[in-house]
């Protein structure tokens, strides 16, 4: 039996479902949950993310996570920690980089949170077997300072959405109807953070897993010190709006089609993801555009390095570059943020608040 078949048959027995779960269901199903059996990483596959771009974007953090060790002393050890690792290429090119740094690799324990078993696979075939596996942030032992990436990891956490109608907020849910897979309205409790006033048909989205992650990461973070940098796609302010997308194949369908076979995302949203960090006691920086973070930790210095070495790769080497900076395509659209012990001064983010 299909997930979509599946999927139907416990709304029918339990009722509709929301968003978030069923996000949930799609994308780790133990049998047909895209992350679970089928994630397609690459510009053959669904998607392609920023570290398969360019080598560059991973070496940049790279250098990042240096300068924020040799800020905190150069403790050996600490957790070089990175959550959603996709293929291992960004924390693959992050080492090449970062291992050019006295003590760097030596105090470094590698660490990947990554539940997927297809892509656990592919990042012990790039990586080798030095790094250790976890399925959960928690499971990470603690006792040392944490240097954390993660790179769209936040749009993929489950999201509920509510809509305006008549006056009030009423949820989103998936339901059965003619044996296909609707959206459909419910009543809902009344939302502290939804805005009180709102056009009729808007959307409100909120995401407490994605507040949780940022709760997690820092309340690590309080505790034993360090870093992190969150990298994803998504807005810089409170808004309204409807983001939830599925990906197939680089093209847009529906989220309902096919589920289990397309990725589905939602924006990340820094402004809660931050407010969350801040109440475990640490400080925060950005976000920022990621063209413009980029830019600032020496992209087209390193852009600039490579075309030297290699003429013959210089046009893509530009391509490549315009794709991750400029503001038409990579470069606005995605957003940069780090949470971070106080005294700490994350680069890239100049006196960004």
């Amino acid at each position: 039996m299909s997930l979509a078949a599946r999927i139907a048959d416990r709304i029918r027995s339990g009722g509709p479902m929301s968003v978030a779960e069923y996000m949930h269901v799609c994308l780790h199903d133990p049998r047909d949950g895209y992350y679970a059996v089928r994630p397609a990483l690459s510009a053959e596959g669904d998607f392609i993310t920023a570290p398969l771009v360019s080598q560059v974007f991973g070496e940049l953090i790279g250098l990042w996570m240096v300068e924020l060790w040799r800020q905190m002393g150069a403790p050996s050890p600490f957790r070089l920690v990175e959550m959603g690792p996709g293929d291992g290429t960004l924390m693959s090119d992050l080492l090449r980089a970062a291992g050019m740094a006295p003590g760097f690799a030596d105090a470094a324990e590698v660490w990947l949170v990554e539940p997927s078993l297809p892509l656990r696979s592919l990042q012990k075939a790039r990586l080798g077997p030095a790094p250790r596996h976890a399925d959960r942030l928690d499971e990470i032992p603690g006792g040392a300072p944490v240097l954390l990436v993660a790179n769209e990891v936040l749009d993929c956490l489950p999201t509920r959405q509510w809509e305006r109608r008549d006056g009030a907020w009423m949820e989103r849910r998936v339901g059965v109807e003619g044996g296909e897979l609707v959206f459909g309205l419910a009543p809902a409790p009344p939302l502290v953070a939804a805005p009180g006033s709102a056009p009729e048909g808007a959307v409100f989205e909120h995401s407490p897993a994605q507040e949780a992650l940022g709760s997690d990461i820092a309340a690590r973070i309080a505790r034993d010190g360090g870093a992190a940098l969150l990298v994803d796609y998504g807005r810089a302010e409170p808004g309204l709006g409807d983001t939830f997308q599925a990906v197939r194949g680089h093209r847009r369908e529906d989220p309902l089609a096919h589920p289990g076979l397309a990725d589905l995302t939602v924006h990340a949203d820094f402004p809660s993801v931050l407010a969350a960090a801040r109440r475990e006691g640490i400080e925060t920086a950005g976000p920022v555009g990621q063209g413009r973070f980029l830019r600032a930790l020496g992209l087209e210095a390193r852009a600039e390095a490579l075309a030297r070495a290699r003429p013959d790769a210089a046009p893509r080497i530009r391509r490549q570059v315009e794709r991750l900076a400029a503001p038409d395509q990579m470069g606005e659209l995605f957003l940069a943020a780090a949470l971070h012990s106080p005294g700490l001064r994350p680069p890239g983010f100049g006196d960004t608040p």
